[in-house]
């Protein structure tokens, strides 16, 4: 067969007719959510992307076969039942996202990535009904796989190799016929993506960042100096709280279902400004579930030594350090930031610690509690029992060795395409901006899980193998900091210009009557969140978000 078409439906098509379904899935690089109808078998297929990156919804409503990239597709179809469901509540509530397959809808479900599913139409509904997705790729095996048969070279080999991939994978992200640039917050990712792109760009890349006044949410200076030591063409933007809390109105609508990381809010303000220079834009989102990035990887180490601690000792230490409010304790770090660098909220995290110090037992048992907001969300949801889930089911129970490789493979099944990819892809399409993730090439990804832990994690030092590659573009010391979430002031803000908003939203009598959650339970919450005793802002903008989206999908 001569192939002379270059747009992505033509060549998928072709593939489809010359090498079948799941070939040309296997085939295919990058993002994708598809629909295709075989007219002459009469079989419909739906398939995602491998990491997950973009969405697909479908399911049974009566007799009625739906399916959408957008749950508001779905609604607006007259025999859709918009049935909300409460067991989806209370896995909201632990997790402050709603994990797939589940939806907030009884009955409309979210495709896993990597699998498809078809339909052939001849069939009995009740057949229909009982089909499963399929799987084309599996992270589980990918991992397998790595562990099996890992990375065999030096340290210099593996930078190499590391680099090459990369800068394929950028390189084939950066192709549009488009206006295209990259979000830029002057850490590894990001940087490492940025540096790719102008190594391969003939012109300056453009980049953008935004920043905030208040002081530990700010990292807009970071990227800055990155972008002038790189030559991109850089665009910053400072954002006052009230300019980002103008965003809050739109999230419900925004992000079809309940969502309540609150990093939402500048990830959007970052794509509206991004919008109105390009229509694509890279990002350097899962660095940390690929190169061993997240704080609570290095954590699962130093649990293996509070282990040996006697339990009744650790509980005795956990009760005590619970015992003093995280204002108190912020107050203390504050006087000692000025003579060691500290990451902000230092407090908050100190009292999580003390939680697991108090409850936890195992570093399985750790992670989950690491992983969620609040351990007893049928306490909250009235009428409801949490159900079990893929990380429940399968994923504590996965043989690993390392605990540390273990939290990686669970973050990069749930968390990220969950809630990360989530939040990007949501708030760059309501602007209209197209994001893409070049880490997420499946051959990135398989090329990292080969990699030894030794090159994640070094002498302490998280990502090292990332930061190796980055290093040749950029020197070490503009990179070098302690890790930041992109983040807002949100207890501050709830506390002070929000309180009205909240007050509305958490009023008794409109809990009671809307008839989802423990009253009194939120209430306390609230109260003790306005009185400084406990930083619950999380907690909290988890019953707001979904009293925004159910305001707004009444």
């Amino acid at each position: 067969m001569v192939w002379r078409g270059h747009s992505d439906t033509e060549t998928l098509l072709a593939g489809f007719e010359t090498w079948g379904i799941e070939a040309t899935l296997k085939k295919t690089v990058g993002m994708f959510a598809i629909a295709l109808w075989d007219r002459e078998e009469r079989v419909l297929t739906l398939a995602r992307d491998r990491m997950g990156e973009k969405p697909l919804y479908y399911g049974w409503q009566g007799d009625t076969f739906l399916f959408g990239s957008e749950l508001k597709a779905l609604k607006a179809h007259p025999d859709f039942l918009a049935e909300i469901d409460r067991e989806a509540i209370c896995l909201y509530l632990r997790h402050c996202t709603i994990p797939a397959p589940y939806s907030i809808y009884k009955g409309i479900k979210k495709l896993l990535p990597g699998t498809y599913l078809q339909l052939p139409l001849g069939r009995d509904v009740e057949d229909l009904r009982a089909l499963s997705p399929k799987k084309y790729w599996s992270l589980a095996d990918v991992a397998a796989q790595g562990q099996a048969t890992p990375f065999v070279g030096s340290d210099t080999d593996a930078i190499a190799a590391l680099d090459s991939q990369l800068k394929q994978s950028v390189g084939l992200q950066m192709m549009a016929d488009v206006p295209l640039g990259a979000f830029l917050s002057g850490g590894v990712d990001s940087s490492t993506v940025v540096a790719l792109m102008q190594a391969q760009s003939i012109r300056r890349v453009k980049t953008f960042s935004i920043g905030f006044d208040e002081q530990g949410y700010n990292e807009a200076g970071y990227a800055k100096v990155v972008a002038q030591h790189l030559g991109t063409e850089h665009t910053e933007l400072y954002v006052s709280s009230a300019e980002a809390m103008q965003v809050i109105p739109m999230l419900g609508r925004m992000y079809d279902e309940p969502f309540a990381d609150s990093s939402q809010i500048p990830t959007f303000l970052v794509s509206q400004m991004a919008r109105q220079h390009v229509t694509v834009s890279l990002s350097g989102d899962a660095g940390d579930e690929l190169f061993c990035g997240y704080n609570r990887y290095a954590l699962a180490d130093i649990w293996g030594r509070i282990e040996k601690v006697p339990f009744g000792v650790r509980r005795m230490t956990g009760h005590l350090v619970k015992s003093i409010a995280p204002s108190t304790w912020d107050a203390f770090f504050k006087l000692a930031a000025n003579f060691v660098t500290l990451p902000v909220n230092m407090g908050e995290k100190l009292s999580k610690l003390a939680t697991h110090l108090v409850s936890v037992d195992g570093v399985n048992a750790l992670y989950y509690s690491l992983v969620s907001e609040i351990d007893n969300p049928e306490q909250v949801v009235i009428g409801a029992k949490e159900p079990a889930t893929w990380l429940t089911e399968v994923g504590m129970k996965s043989p690993f060795g390392d605990p540390k490789l273990h939290m990686m493979f669970m973050d990069a099944m749930t968390y990220l395409p969950d809630d990360i990819l989530v939040k990007v892809d949501r708030a760059a399409m309501a602007n209209s901006l197209e994001t893409r993730v070049p880490l997420l090439d499946h051959r990135v990804v398989e090329m990292a899980w080969s990699l030894p832990m030794s090159m994640k994690m070094r002498d302490g030092k998280s990502k090292w193998i990332l930061r190796q590659v980055l290093y040749q573009y950029v020197p070490e010391k503009l990179i070098e900091r302690p890790k930041a979430g992109f983040g807002i002031p949100l207890g501050d803000w709830l506390r002070g210009p929000l309180r009205d908003w909240v007050e509305d939203l958490l009023d008794e009598t409109r809990l009671q009557q809307e008839g989802f959650f423990n009253v009194e339970y939120i209430r306390a919450k609230w109260q003790a969140h306005l009185e400084g005793k406990r930083n619950n802002s999380t907690f909290l903008w988890n019953i707001l978000m979904f009293q925004v989206w159910l305001e707004e999908n009444r």
